[in-house]
């Protein structure tokens, strides 16, 4: 009797057992496998920790450096607290607020909200305190009067605030990205579904840039969306963004390519190309950038982009890459079939992308990747030896008589520009090679010699001069990259992770679908 109800007992185990595995087998048959790893990582994982000295010792070289990089970063912040607190930009100089940036005289906090996870990261918690209630209590776009670059909001506001959220698991950041990014909506309100470039937030008018070549939209701007919007249809649930970014998408793909290229300009009215003006600088960059980066924070899913990103720099290195008479290699412009043998400092950041996108998933094409990537990271080196500063100007030129230097008035200016520094952090992180640090060192101490003030940094009107004069503008992008990526390249592979974070264009971290435990994800996401 005790051994048949055993048996009974073990039986109904059993059956339960077996259901149990079954209904989990009909589970992952259902959603493709994917909705079990969803399930695990919508779990609040609570605050990212970051472990800021890594697995160096407090004594080491780099640890040494790190705290330099953050002892700038305090001097930054701290001026800009002190004379130009919730203005956009601080001018060091001036001491007081910068109102010719891009958003104007507005007092929109762009420093704060572009500068506040770099905070996080180096672990300056008040500082992180004091800028996250300044948003909570004063970030409002209502009453902003003018027109505003849609795609300098979203990657400098929808990405900030949305990285602090994946960061925090705060929801006001969340709610606020998405506050932003509503307001962004009336400008796809085109033919095309492409966005236009201006938007004014008090009307919900939108338009173009009136140099823009036949009232086009720009390729790098409406372009470089996708991170930021698919990401925010995630964790609010709403795909509202997600379809916005995969019209674009699907516009883009659908077009003839001439040459395999896209050209920076296209009319959002009748859904053709401007002028057949190809860039890896101004108006392309990161166009391309976020076809790779969209399929890595996809976990790999979005195997469209990556097919698109592949396709398109082997269009690129087949009629843009050059290589000079002393052998630096440089993307050059591309303009009615014509190469215009000058690189802009915009497009150095194409070194750190072509690797990135050779080692996270190795092809027959990866060792020539890496290969052009080193070559380009030399080149934007040399453009840096080769100044008086030791610091880049905006543009140089290759000709028979001067490479890889500025030769127009226009084009010798520094702007405290990441790009550069953004290339030496991807291949020092990807190829261990130790020059990347080195440079990314002499970078520091020109910025120290020659950027640095007492009322905080300054970009410089004339690189080759000795003594140049400055600008009087410390750019909200000199905290939200150029610092944030000096302090990694000195850092231990383990802070924000590329294996588990993607940085958008303005080095705000969005955490990768499917392996990182703070992507936070909403119920209601669509898979």
């Amino acid at each position: 009797m005790v051994r048949m109800m055993f048996a009974t007992s073990f039986g109904l185990k059993v059956i339960l057992a077996l259901g149990v595995v079954l209904i989990f087998l009909t589970a992952i048959s259902l959603s493709g496998g994917r909705d079990v790893v969803h399930r695990r990582v919508r779990r609040d994982a609570g605050p990212l920790k970051i472990t800021r000295n890594g697995t160096d010792p407090p004594d080491t070289l780099w640890a040494e450096r790190r705290r330099h990089i953050v002892q700038m970063t305090k001097h930054a912040w701290n001026n800009y607290v002190r004379y130009a607190w919730g203005k956009n930009e601080l001018k060091p100089i001036s001491k007081r607020g910068h109102t010719g940036s891009v958003f104007g005289s507005a007092s929109a906090g762009m420093t704060i909200v572009d500068g506040l996870d770099t905070l996080y990261i180096m672990g300056l918690h008040e500082e992180f305190k004091q800028g996250r209630a300044w948003i909570q209590e004063n970030l409002n776009f209502d009453d902003l009067v003018g027109d505003y670059s849609v795609f300098e909001t979203n990657i400098r506001y929808v990405g900030g605030l949305l990285t602090c959220y994946s960061f925090t698991g705060d929801t006001m950041f969340r709610d606020k990205a998405e506050y932003i990014a509503k307001k962004l909506l009336p400008a796809f309100q085109t033919p095309t579904g492409i966005p236009y470039g201006l938007i004014n937030f008090k009307s919900g008018t939108s338009k173009n840039y009136a140099w823009a070549s036949g009232g086009a939209s720009i390729l790098s701007e409406f372009g470089t969306l996708h991170l930021e919007f698919s990401y925010l249809s995630d964790v609010t649930g709403n795909p509202i963004y997600r379809e916005k970014v995969e019209t674009i998408r699907n516009v883009v793909q659908g077009m003839e390519k001439p040459k395999g290229l896209y050209p920076n300009y296209l009319n959002p009215k009748t859904g053709k190309w401007g002028q057949h003006h190809m860039s890896m600088g101004a108006m392309g960059d990161s166009f391309y950038e976020y076809l790779l980066k969209a399929w890595i924070q996809s976990g790999k899913q979005d195997t469209e982009a990556r097919d698109m990103y592949d396709a398109a720099i082997e269009a690129a290195i087949q009629h843009m890459l050059q290589t000079s008479r002393g052998g630096l290699v440089y993307f050059s412009d591309l303009k009615f079939d014509r190469a215009e043998h000058k690189m802009d400092h915009l497009a150095c950041f194409s070194g750190g992308l072509l690797a990135l996108g050779a080692k996270v998933e190795q092809s027959p094409m990866s060792p020539r990747h890496m290969d052009i990537a080193a070559g380009i990271t030399n080149t934007c080196h040399e453009s840096y030896s080769r100044t008086n500063t030791k610091l880049g100007p905006e543009n140089f030129r290759f000709t028979d008589a001067v490479e890889a230097k500025a030769i127009r008035t226009t084009e010798k200016h520094y702007l405290l520009r990441p790009e550069v520094i953004e290339t030496y952090f991807y291949m020092w992180r990807l190829t261990k090679d130790p020059k990347y640090r080195e440079w990314g060192w002499e970078a520091v101490q020109a910025l120290e010699k020659y950027c640095r003030t007492p009322g905080g940094y300054s970009g410089l009107k004339n690189v080759y001069q000795d003594d140049p004069l400055k600008d009087d503008v410390q750019q909200s992008y000199f905290l939200a990259e150029t610092l944030k990526y000096l302090y990694l390249l000195f850092s231990d592979d383990s802070l924000i992770s590329l294996d588990e974070w993607v940085y958008n264009t303005e080095a705000h971290p969005l955490p990768i679908k499917g392996v990182n435990p703070y992507y936070r994800e909403h119920a209601n996401a669509a898979y």
